[in-house]
């Protein structure tokens, strides 16, 4: 439970709380540009312990465990303070245990933010075959298309999902300047994140920039998935919190009818359900994380929590823009964007009904899997 933590843990909560205070005053002063915020951002980061949070710890972070990881995007999202530039440094992914020369090349000028990465996972609804290479002596020949590279216009390389004639699935790392690289398209989604859609022609990559072991890409990039869904299902645990104290305050307040709607039955009863949906889904990432960190093959909770606790949220901010009304549908109002945003969670890293299927096949073809 999210109250069962060892004193290390507790420390980092208060930590990240702390931070969170500070930078909602940084947020707050209009006097600030966004360089000089970003920059404070990262400074009170660095100050509180959270800057390297998964970054390993002979490269100067702490290697946080899945328990860890999951107490700070839970309290984060407590005080609606996600995707803040500048709180964390970039995620190692999948070069977090490789060796040189993609270390020193690739991994420390990513995490010393002198590169950006990105990650070529998703195959376009209309490709004829998967993105996939051929070996000719000490290169690969790389042909086919990503789609949904968060970030890959801007990025500096792209991990890429590779299927390798003879071997099977690899990660490779792509510089995107390489000959044969094109990005085709780039494109928005409504929770403001950026895409691209990327052409791989013919391109010569090293053989030295496969990661790990030729045909362990598949487990190599599910593991990063793994991991991103269970933070998508912290945050989502951590910002029902603040969406709930914001419905409260609402219905509690003076209303036009002469009693706070909190008075009312119908009221009260949609904000039971969405406190017993939100402590559902609290509890069961934080079990989560504790199984992931026991060494248990925790795929399917993992999967589990990331569905329920997405669709808590969006149910969670559906609801509280019912109760609090028309104003809510403004922009610029807090729910009204929480609406944009958390809608994409239920497509990220694996679309919820897919996951639902993968978890059924784990507990009937494999035997995979608890209550």
């Amino acid at each position: 439970m999210p109250e069962s933590l060892n004193q290390s843990e507790i420390a980092l909560q208060s930590e990240t709380q702390a931070f969170a205070k500070a930078v909602a005053a940084h947020l707050e002063d209009d006097h600030l540009t966004d360089d000089q915020r970003l920059a404070e951002v990262r400074k009170l980061s660095l100050a509180h312990g959270l800057y390297g949070l998964n970054h390993p710890k002979d490269l100067g972070g702490r290697d946080a465990t899945s328990l860890e990881t999951v107490v700070v995007y839970d309290t984060l999202g407590s005080f609606n303070l996600l995707d803040i530039p500048g709180t964390f440094g970039p995620s190692p992914g999948v070069l977090a245990a490789v060796d040189e020369p993609l270390r020193s090349n690739y991994l420390k000028p990513m995490l010393e933010g002198k590169k950006r990465a990105a990650f070529g996972f998703t195959e376009p609804d209309d490709a004829e075959s998967p993105t996939s290479a051929v070996i000719e002596r000490d290169w690969l020949k790389v042909n086919g298309c990503k789609s949904y590279v968060t970030g890959g216009a801007s990025a500096d390389f792209i991990n890429t999902l590779v299927d390798v004639d003879g071997f099977g699935p690899a990660m490779v790392v792509i510089d995107r300047t390489a000959d044969g690289v094109n990005v085709e398209r780039v494109f928005g989604s409504i929770d403001g994140s950026h895409h691209a859609v990327m052409r791989f022609n013919d391109v010569r990559v090293p053989i030295d920039h496969v990661v790990g072991e030729l045909g362990r890409g598949l487990p190599m990039a599910m593991g990063q998935i793994g991991n991103t869904r269970l933070v998508f299902a912290a945050q989502s645990a951590g910002l029902a919190q603040w969406v709930i104290q914001y419905v409260k305050d609402h219905i509690q307040a003076p209303h036009r009818s002469g009693t706070p709607l909190g008075s009312r039955e119908g009221v009260r009863v949609r904000y039971a359900d969405m406190r017993i949906n939100a402590y559902a889904a609290r509890s069961m990432v934080y079990r989560t994380a504790r199984l992931a960190d026991s060494g248990e093959n925790a795929i399917n909770e993992v999967i589990a929590s990331k569905v329920f606790a997405t669709e808590m949220i969006h149910n969670t901010v559906d609801s509280a823009i019912q109760l609090v009304g028309g104003n809510a549908l403004r922009q610029g109002h807090p729910l009204a964007e929480l609406y944009h945003r958390v809608r994409a969670w239920r497509l990220a890293e694996g679309a919820n009904d897919i996951l639902r299927l993968n978890l059924s096949r784990g507990i009937l073809d494999l035997d995979k899997g608890r209550i």
